[in-house]
């Protein structure tokens, strides 16, 4: 399986590269302004196995009109999740979110939040805790159908990444109320509540989450991210944030990112 799965991934590179250039280029240049709407929700099309990660997937973004790459990524997404059913929620519904569903210092701290991507941090482990699921970055794809990665008994998929093999957390599927996404939450409030001048990274990003796995008392279940879920192929930061140049969190001063 681990075999099939790393030839997927070299396929789907290079169907998404290729359509990056070959598609994604040339149509926005002789339509710059034509964009394509991700559904707020789609539902499962097939019923597919019993599993304790529910088969829900969540995904945010700062606009659901997207461009051409972007939108050929959420579909190549959809046809590796046939039994999930699918939730995009926007900027203004994660707040809303929140507020009805956490405690007035969780709400208190996502509002000091100043950036996009750092909310999004704390919001999807707030998401995946309530609801249980599989959170995806808006550029991130899958490289195999779900219902070959989650086995029906997992309770948790993390993935590695990087010459340290390090967790990161662009790419999450859990049950809900876990004990690490618990800590990763209380290790993100803490961050924030000490006024941290330090980047996304290590503020809400893949460093608490890493560190919530490191101090778990039990093994999770994780895999390299090559056999799961890899980025950029299809889309890149231009195509990201073409209506938001400069939008992303590497372009944020760490003195910015908290009110």
């Amino acid at each position: 399986m681990s075999l099939l799965a790393l030839i997927c991934n070299r396929i789907s590179k290079l169907i998404g590269n290729m359509s990056k250039v070959l598609i994604g280029y040339p149509f926005h240049f002789f339509w710059p302004k034509k964009r394509f709407t991700i559904p707020k929700y789609s539902k499962a099309f097939v019923q597919g196995k019993k599993q304790i990660v529910p088969k829900k997937i969540w995904q945010t973004n700062y606009t659901n009109k997207v461009s051409l790459p972007v939108y050929l990524n959420y579909l190549f997404n959809r046809l590796m999740s046939l039994s999930y059913d699918y939730h995009y929620v926007s900027t203004e519904d994660r707040l809303v979110f929140i507020q009805e569903n956490s405690a007035t210092d969780i709400v208190k701290a996502y509002q000091r939040l100043n950036d996009g991507a750092a909310q999004a941090d704390l919001w999807r482990l707030l998401v995946l805790q309530h609801f249980g699921g599989i959170y995806l970055d808006i550029d991130a794809h899958l490289v195999f159908p779900l219902s070959g990665i989650i086995n029906k008994t997992d309770r948790e998929l993390f993935i590695l990444k990087g010459n340290s093999n390090t967790h990161t957390n662009y790419f999450i599927a859990s049950q809900a109320n876990h004990s690490i996404l618990e800590k990763a939450i209380e290790i993100i409030l803490a961050n924030i509540n000490s006024n941290k001048v330090v980047g996304v990274f290590s503020l809400t990003g893949p460093v608490p989450f890493s560190d919530a796995i490191k101090q778990s008392k039990f093994s999770v279940n994780d895999k390299s991210y090559r056999y799961v879920c890899v980025q950029g192929d299809f889309t890149n930061e231009y195509f990201q944030y073409i209506d938001k140049p400069r939008g992303k969190w590497t372009h944020k001063k760490p003195s910015e990112i908290l009110k």
